[in-house]
């Protein structure tokens, strides 16, 4: 610094702005402000506060950020993404091929090699791109990989095959899973390989690994019931079942056929699931001889997934008890069996002398539980929840031999992403969703609760100790049971339309008679049972469910069940999302999901998803018309398969029979000549019907119905006339179609018509056309009030280009398919 000159220094005023001293030189006068404007002291310091603010929230996000960073808690949402990314190509109406999401997946890969020193968005941004496109990628891969033969259509034809698999129902009955080896009487052009068919006769089995040969009536996988119901050829394709039917008569005994040669290691795998299936029967009819009833039927379930032995009041009254989780080998069931190995084991080894001093005896017990659990997967049958369980709780077997956390999220997300890279097609189903969802929401639980501040309020006192452990059993049931329904709960609405109202209490009651009687006799039971010594546990065991099922029918008698309807989209998947923010998040973020949450909850409670008037089974057997909570079908007893899932998404209490009308039966005219010829040579030909008559009783039916309410000729036509002012006719006799066409808006019939419409321009419904476009609902458009209201008809299959879905297009005439109707 130079002699006589001093330093120039800055001064700050109050409000954060910069003095110049005076010795910079002479100082700059602004311009004057308008008179009219004043300035006032808020307003200089809004534009402060308003920075300072925003930057107080970027701070607090990026530390919050920076914490679950630190967790590694990024990791957990691979699998999200990952299923995501599946989900959404699933859904998709139009999905790019292999070569062009291989394609994108390189560039957006190359595009995260690119940014990986840039700002976090942008590094995140991308890698989760990445990971939506592998869920894709996977989800294309598999769904080529599969390529399961679909039946076309429903045939009668004579089946031989080899049995791979069978258990037995409610009703004494046997339901055969067979590997196709050839058809007859017709030979079927696009056979499937392997199809599961009922024999009601409840003599000697057939022995898996055995012939079997009859005449069978075979038909596809059906769709989904309603728009956004359960799609059953979608899980038949990825199951390998091409065709589902019964037998004629019973079906015989022959040598197994040699099935085409697909190299050694397929037919070891072949050799060892016919193995693994003999095992599980085997176990299964030890368990059911051992124990009667029902109790013996869900003791087998518990152990071999075989449900179909348990009687059907049995198990509406665990569902509306909210114990039908029981049914499924689960987390629960699994844990509890690794847990009861694994103390037991360590307790015996710690008696013998020396050992606890020269072998870690917990890893021990450890590698026991971890090959026990490996067994009970074979003989489980394989569904997606005790896949799930037995990866997590391998994990959590494998961090005991390491000094590790064995309860985390980490080991969840991990079972999730091993899933999801085998079968990512489980995303899409509730077994999947609900069980990630529980386990989920259980885990953080636990999480939460072990870190609580006030786990220790309880004096040290040795005498305290009973109590307080009873304490801590009880709250740890009642909060696991909260959680657990809780999180299943959205899920349950949206894929079944009903929720448990006491599963809570149902739960309460019933988790303690299965976490002690239960599942550790049945741990028991099967590791007697290779020496015969299994009587007495099974004994205990089935004691044991015989109470859990007069629980299950002492809370189901209290009406609990509610019934939900179809929940919109909109609100499943916000809550669905909240769900999974909440649990995944460990910082205040977690804060967001339950925002989410309540989005989600007001977007249900204001959401409308709109009633049909008409709805429209896929055979065209079908039909009822909505009124509030009420459907009149043109059915005395409609099936229960589709009606009961009619009921639950549209809420339907009441169901209205039609009025059956047997004097107007129309009786068979007499043939001409050339008819008569035609039939001489073989070909089907009814007997033509008098048009006037038909015509007259059809309008007779259309005008005596009453309003909202079908009148039926037996087994030849049924009408009605819709709140609408629609006229509704439903045809069983096809030669009933072309005056129906006449005499109605909306004509419905099963018959395989080769016509699309209908001359008059009456809406027409065939066979042919409810295959291609699944069931139908139709809704009334507002119109003039002299008008009747039009139509909108919402067909339960959008696309026909899915595998699940082609086979629909099949024309077994020519042997092609209809490309023009599969591109729509």
């Amino acid at each position: 610094m130079n002699e006589g000159q001093e330093p120039r220094l800055a001064s700050r005023d109050r409000f954060g702005g910069t003095q110049v001293d005076a010795s910079d030189g002479p100082r700059q006068i602004p311009a004057a402000l308008p008179k009219s404007r004043k300035t006032k002291v808020s307003d200089l310091l809004t534009a402060p506060r308003q920075r300072l603010a925003r930057i107080r929230w970027r701070r607090t996000i990026a530390g919050a950020l920076a914490e679950e960073q630190d967790f590694g808690y990024p990791f957990l949402f691979v699998p999200v993404f990952l299923g995501l990314g599946a989900l959404v190509w699933f859904s998709l109406a139009e999905t790019p091929g292999l070569l062009k999401l291989a394609l994108l997946l390189c560039v957006f890969c190359m595009a995260t090699g690119l940014v990986r020193h840039s700002p976090g968005v942008w590094r995140m941004a991308t890698r989760l791109a990445v990971l939506f496109l592998a869920g894709m990628l996977l989800a294309a891969y598999e769904t080529a990989r599969m390529d399961t033969v679909l039946l076309d259509t429903s045939v009668t034809t004579m089946v031989r095959g080899m049995v791979t698999g069978r258990e037995t129902t409610d009703k004494g009955y046997w339901r055969y899973t067979v590997a196709v080896a050839q058809t007859s009487g017709p030979t079927l052009k696009r056979p499937p390989e392997t199809i599961t068919l009922l024999s009601r006769n409840r003599e000697a089995a057939i022995a898996i690994g055995g012939g079997i040969e009859g005449r069978a009536r075979l038909s596809p996988p059906s769709g989904a019931a309603l728009v956004g119901l359960n799609d059953f050829a979608f899980d038949s394709y990825f199951k390998g079942i091409g065709a589902v039917g019964y037998f004629y008569g019973k079906p015989k005994s022959i040598a197994a056929p040699d099935g085409p040669d697909k190299g050694r290691i397929a037919r070891w795998r072949a050799q060892g699931e016919e193995t693994i299936a003999r095992w599980r029967e085997a176990v299964g009819a030890r368990i059911r001889g051992t124990i009667d009833g029902d109790a013996g039927a869900i003791a087998a379930a518990l152990v071999t997934a075989e449900e179909r032995a348990i009687s059907r009041p049995t198990i509406e009254a665990l569902r509306e008890a909210g114990l039908a989780h029981v049914l499924a080998i689960s987390g629960l069931n699994m844990v509890l069996a690794a847990g009861t190995f694994l103390i037991g084991a360590r307790t015996v080894l710690s008696f013998i002398p020396g050992l606890a001093h020269r072998f870690p005896i917990k890893k021990l017990a450890a590698a026991g539980a971890l090959i026990m659990v490996f067994f009970y997967i074979l003989i489980s049958g394989g569904a997606v929840s005790a896949v799930r369980s037995w990866i997590m709780i391998s994990i959590m077997l494998v961090a005991v031999f390491f000094d590790r956390p064995s309860i985390s999220l980490r080991n969840v997300a991990l079972s999730a992403l091993v899933i999801l890279v085998v079968t990512p097609s489980a995303v899409t189903g509730p077994g999947f969703q609900m069980s990630f969802a529980a386990t989920l929401a259980l885990v953080a639980g636990y999480a939460h609760w072990s870190e609580r501040p006030d786990r220790d309020f309880l004096p040290a006192n040795p005498k305290m100790k009973p109590l307080k452990a009873a304490g801590g059993f009880l709250a740890g049931l009642l909060l696991s049971s909260f959680i657990g329904g809780m999180s299943t709960m959205i899920y349950s609405a949206g894929h079944f339309h009903r929720l448990a109202a006491y599963g809570l209490i149902g739960n309460i009651l019933a988790m303690p008679i299965i976490s002690i009687f239960v599942m550790p006799f049945a741990l028991i039971a099967m590791l007697l049972m290779p020496f015969g010594l299994d009587y007495y546990p099974l004994l205990v065991m089935g004691q044991g469910l015989e109470w859990m099922i007069a629980i299950a029918g002492m809370v189901s008698s209290w009406g609990g069940q509610v019934t939900t309807g179809r929940v919109p989209e909109a609100a499943f998947v916000l809550i669905a999302a909240g769900g999974v923010l909440a649990c995944l998040f460990r910082t205040w973020l977690a804060v967001s999901g339950l925002c989410v949450i309540a989005i989600g909850l007001v977007v249900a409670w204001t959401g409308n998803v709109p009633r049909p008037a008409v709805v429209i089974a896929e055979d065209g057997r079908l039909v009822a018309m909505i009124e509030k909570d009420s459907a009149a079908s043109n059915r005395t007893q409609p099936p229960d398969f589709i009606f009961s899932q009619w009921q639950r998404a549209l809420r339907i209490n009441d169901h209205q029979k039609p009025q059956q009308r047997p004097a107007l039966i129309l009786k068979d005219g007499e043939n001409t000549a050339a008819e008569k010829a035609e039939a001489d040579s073989g070909k089907r030909n009814r007997p033509p019907i008098d048009k006037d008559a038909a015509r007259s009783a059809v309008r007779q039916l259309l005008a005596d119905s009453p309003s909202g309410r079908f009148a039926c000729i037996p087994k030849q036509v049924c009408a009605a006339t819709t709140r609408e002012g629609w006229k509704i006719v439903t045809v069983d006799d096809a030669r009933f179609v072309g005056i129906a066409c006449d005499e109605a808006d909306i004509v419905v019939t099963q018959a395989m018509l080769r016509f699309p419409l209908c001359r008059s321009g009456a809406t027409l419904l065939s066979g042919q056309s409810l295959r291609r476009s699944g069931a139908v609902e139709i809704h009334a458009v507002a119109s003039s009030a002299d008008h009747k209201p039009a139509m909108r008809l919402v067909f339960a299959l959008e696309q026909l280009h899915r595998p699940w879905a082609r086979h629909r297009t099949y024309d077994w005439r020519t042997g092609r398919f209809d490309e023009a109707e599969t591109d729509q």
